[in-house]
């Protein structure tokens, strides 16, 4: 995944857990798409203090995901679903309860693993 966006989803996920400074710096910047400079005139801070702010944040966000992984739990269940939907619209014929059963423990035993 591209850190771009990367840093964007754990800021989805983790932002309200930044200081208001990071958070709105973050914002600016990936969101936004704002450069540096940009948000150091538009926040009355030197370049500097935005870059620190940022790298800061950007470590807590990357530290959060390690310890909780709620984003990489999220894209494994986003696939799951996925795969489960493509499993589900390949059966030509109307499913049997067992079918379905079949499909659905496949796939939940592939998730686990």
């Amino acid at each position: 995944m591209e850190r771009n966006i990367y840093i964007s989803w754990l800021l989805d996920f983790y932002g309200a857990l930044l200081t208001e400074k990071q958070r709105t710096v973050l914002e600016l910047h990936y969101n936004e798409d704002l450069s540096l400079g940009e948000i150091a005139e538009q926040e009355g801070i030197s370049r500097q203090g935005v870059y620190d702010a940022a790298k800061r944040a950007e470590t807590a966000l990357c530290h959060m995901e390690q310890q909780l992984g709620l984003l990489e739990r999220h894209i494994k269940m986003k696939q799951f679903f996925a795969d489960w939907l493509e499993r589900l619209q390949k059966i030509e014929v109307q499913p049997s309860s067992t079918d379905l059963l079949q499909v659905l423990t496949e796939n939940i035993k592939d998730y686990l693993s």
